[in-house]
Order: structure tokens, then C-alpha cells, then sequence
């Protein structure tokens, strides 16, 4: 273990780095995914599939391998939607696009006429656009194009309006469409008492970046929905203040890195996982995939002793065996379950007391190779059937047949 810390570069460091933050980041899509109920089923496949394999169950097995063989045609339609919002959020990160920020003089537009819409519990669904593009979640709908104003707003949410039931889509500093309808969250317990504008709202926060603002009719309350959240604001003033952050969003590089580190720290457990996960990767796949040896003490086993003599002692009881091969292999090593020196000692009725041992008396995983014994040399005191004790000390090669492999 020492001399792999050792081993460790610079470059080594940089690919457990990006591994970390690539496994961090499909922990944190796997959380938000609407389909991650779907890894849980196929992660009981992979356990029935392990078990079935180790049973020998054949006609299983055989199943399995051919569902896993399309696994790939089965994922892309399970997670289609969530995998084509995670290349454009890639896209959107890669590209740094930027959506038009309305004008102070619009967001102080749009929180007073929101507020003047909750005191007379009058619903509306406001979104403004983040860097996700809109256009594919959004149906129907009409365009407008104008500018942003309170009497305007108050016009499009009036209940004798054909459009107050759907959502108002801003661009800056102008209503781009109005009517609109948008997709519907899933997540009832997240909605909890809030009815279809809220589901809506949630709905297109799961799918983009954008900031979904809600007045509830029958409660006169404001909620925003962000980043796959729902939450109501303690009062309708507050919504300047979710505006405005809504609207700096960091692109400097010191904000983008404190924007960051923001999310690791809201995701810590999931970024302790991915770190972890990326260290034992290197060291199975990369550290692991080198040679080594490994000298290990292993106590002497002695079977087949004849009918009529009792072994008396080992000398010596233990040897030092010496295995090269995969380093992951050795780590995995058990000394006391994984490696034993087993002799045969049936010629002992033939006067032999002195045993010479070979690396095919010892018994290891097939990855690994003996390279040395030491001693190489055992001497067996066994107590003869005439009741004397010999340990002869002859040298001479055991015939063919001495030792039993294993």
C-alpha cells in the first residue's frame, strides 16, 4: 500500500479529480431524475443476475445476459428525456449562454404587480428564463412581444381573460408569450396543497433552469419554483429578493467558483461518495492493474500421514511464501483464508523425514504466482509404529508422487 502512494503522479491525481466530479455529477442528476425509481429496479436485476450466476442457475443467467445485452437500447428510452436535459445543460455550460436580464425597473414592474395580484388572490404563473432553453417544454401559447408593464400583466391574469390560466414567458425587459402551457410535475408530495399552476411551475424547474413564480388564487400566497424546488415565500415582498438572485447569477470566474462550491457543500454527501468511488477506481483499474510481490507467513499443513504414525512436530512450522501478480489481487489478499501450504506425508512409512518443498504444493488465488519459499526445507518428526520417535535428516529427492498439489 505504501509503494502505491508513492506511485501516485500528479496526472493520477488530475484523472481521480475529473472522475470524482463526474461521478458527483451524475449522483446529484440521479436524485433529480423522474426515472431514478428505474435504476432501483435495474440494480435488483444486476443483484439476481450475480446470484443467478453463482447458483449456476442457467436458464436465468441466459435470460438476463440478453436483457443486459440490450441495456444500453433500454436506458436511452427509460431516461430519454432526462438524458437529452443533461447534453443541454452540457451545452449550456460549454456554450456559456447567457439569457436577457429584465431592467430593475421591470423586476420592481413585475413584484408589485405580483403582490397586487396576491392580495386579491387573483392566480398567475410568471417565468423567467434562465440559460436552459424553453421552446421544446412549452405548448401552445401566444405571442406578444410587449413591454413589460403592470396594467398590461394585470390584463393577461384578469379572470375574464381567455389566457389567465396559463403562464406569461418574459424576455428581458418584454412578455414574449402568454397562455402558455407548461409540463406538470410529478411530484405531488413537493406541490403539496397547491394546485395545477404549481404543478406547472415545479414541472418546468425539474426541466430547465428557469424561475417559475405562482399566485395562488384560493390562498392569495407566492411561491417560486427553482432548481427542481417549490417554496412559498413568507410574504409577496420577498420576491424581490429571489428575483435578484435569480438575476446575478455569477459568470465571473470568482462567482462561478463560489457558486460551486456552494453546491458541493449542499451536496457533501454525494461529493464524499464520489471522491471515494474515484480513489477505489484508480486503485482497481490503474494502480491495481500493475505487479507486485507480497511475502507472507504461512503455517505448515501436513495430510495423509499412514495409519500407525503421529506427527510429533514441523521444523519449521511456518514458511515465508512469496506471490507476484496483480496488485488489486494482493490487496484483496486474505493470508489466513486465501493461501496454504499443504504437504504430503505418506512417504514418511518409507522413511522419509525431510520434505522439499515446491510452489505446487501451495495453494493461492489462480492470479497469483509462488516465486519463492523459505525455507525451502521441512523436516517432520513423526513417531513410528515401533513407538520410536525418528526425524531423520536425509537430503535426497523425493521420488515422483512426494508432495500433493493443490
Amino acid at each position: 500500500m505504501t509503494q502505491l502512494l508513492l506511485d501516485i503522479r500528479w496526472n493520477d491525481l488530475l484523472d481521480m479529480a475529473m472522475v470524482a466530479v463526474l461521478l458527483w455529477t451524475a449522483f446529484i442528476w440521479l436524485r433529480r431524475t423522474r426515472a431514478r425509481m428505474a435504476l432501483v429496479g435495474l440494480g435488483i436485476l444486476a443483484v439476481v443476475y450475480l446470484v443467478a450466476r453463482r447458483l449456476e442457475l442457467q436458464i436465468t443467467t441466459w435470460i438476463l445476459q440478453g436483457f443486459f445485452a440490450a441495456l444500453v437500447l433500454v436506458l436511452v428510452v427509460v431516461f430519454q428525456e432526462d438524458l437529452r436535459r443533461l447534453f443541454e445543460q452540457i451545452a449550456v455550460w460549454g456554450l456559456r449562454r447567457r439569457s436577457p436580464n429584465p431592467a430593475p425597473d421591470t423586476t420592481d414592474v413585475l413584484v408589485r404587480t405580483v403582490a397586487h395580484l396576491a392580495r386579491h388572490k387573483t392566480g398567475a404563473l410568471v417565468v423567467l428564463p434562465g440559460k436552459v432553453p424553453l421552446d421544446r417544454h412549452l405548448e401552445g401559447g401566444i405571442a406578444l412581444d410587449g413591454l413589460v408593464s403592470g396594467p398590461l400583466l394585470l390584463s393577461l391574469f384578469d379572470t375574464h381573460s381567455p389566457g389567465h390560466d396559463g403562464a406569461v414567458i418574459l424576455a428581458g425587459d418584454r412578455i414574449r408569450r402568454y397562455a402558455v402551457h407548461l409540463p406538470l410535475s410529478n411530484h405531488h408530495s413537493e406541490v403539496g396543497e397547491g394546485g395545477t399552476r404549481h404543478a406547472a411551475a415545479l414541472g418546468l424547474a425539474e426541466r430547465t433552469d428557469a424561475l417559475c413564480v405562482v399566485v395562488s388564487e384560493e390562498r392569495g400566497t407566492v411561491s417560486v419554483a427553482r432548481d427542481g424546488n417549490l417554496r412559498r415565500l413568507p410574504q409577496p415582498e420577498a420576491l424581490s429578493a429571489e428575483v435578484r438572485d435569480f438575476l446575478e447569477r455569477p459568470t465571473a470566474a470568482g462567482g462561478s467558483a463560489a457558486r460551486a462550491w456552494g453546491r458541493v457543500v449542499h451536496y457533501w454527501r454525494e461529493a464524499l461518495v464520489a471522491v471515494a468511488a474515484a480513489v477505489l477506481l484508480w486503485f482497481g483499474l490503474v494502480a491495481g492493474s500493475g505487479t507486485g510481490d507480497r511475502v507472507i507467513v504461512v503455517p505448515v499443513e501436513v495430510s495423509n500421514l499412514p495409519a500407525g504414525y503421529r506427527l510429533d512436530g514441523v521444523d519449521p512450522a511456518q514458511v515465508q511464501v512469496t506471490l507476484d501478480g496483480p496488485r488489486n489481487q494482493m490487496l484483496l489478499l486474505d493470508p489466513k483464508k486465501d493461501v496454504r501450504v499443504e504437504l504430503d506425508a505418506l512417504l514418511v512409512q518409507l522413511g522419509r523425514r525431510t520434505f522439499q518443498l515446491t510452489p505446487d504444493l501451495v495453494s493461492h488465488p489462480r492470479d497469483l504466482t509462488v516465486i519463492a519459499i523459505e525455507p525451502a526445507t521441512i523436516k517432520l518428526s513423526v513417531s513410528t509404529p515401533g513407538g520410536g520417535t525418528s526425524a531423520s535428516a536425509a537430503t535426497a529427492p523425493p521420488p515422483p508422487g512426494a508432495g500433493s498439489s493443490r
